[in-house]
């Protein structure tokens, strides 16, 4: 399992955004959120989900991403928590995920990126 560790020289929204349409799922302890859609930002650090739904900041929740294509389907894993939530969705920072799941993630924003040089 990789840990996200920020160090502090980096700035908090360095990182490479991109959006992304495809079935997504949040869920929490006291909320599943289960949408075909798209994200406003997807980075390696975190999502931000287009939803009426909301979930409260500081929820520790699962981030799961449909890799769509594939038999059978595959689902990115990501452990976060909701940094914002408002009236146009909820944003979510990854806290760690597994090596595939980076893999793969990593691969979606290089690839719906203009420069992919630019995903580190």
């Amino acid at each position: 399992m990789l840990e996200m560790v920020k160090r502090k020289d980096e700035e908090r929204r360095k990182k490479v955004r991109v959006h992304f349409r495809t079935q997504i799922i949040v869920e929490a302890d006291t909320a599943k959120i289960s949408m075909d859609g798209s994200s406003r930002d997807l980075s390696l650090n975190g999502i931000f989900i287009n939803t009426d739904q909301k979930m409260p900041v500081n929820t520790p929740c699962k981030v799961k991403v449909l890799l769509s294509g594939m038999s059978p389907p595959l689902f990115l894993e990501m452990d976060g928590k909701v940094v914002r939530s408002d009236t146009s969705g909820i944003a979510v920072v990854f806290e760690s995920m597994d090596i595939d799941s980076y893999t793969h993630l990593k691969n979606i924003v290089r690839y719906n990126v203009t420069n992919p040089d630019d995903v580190v």
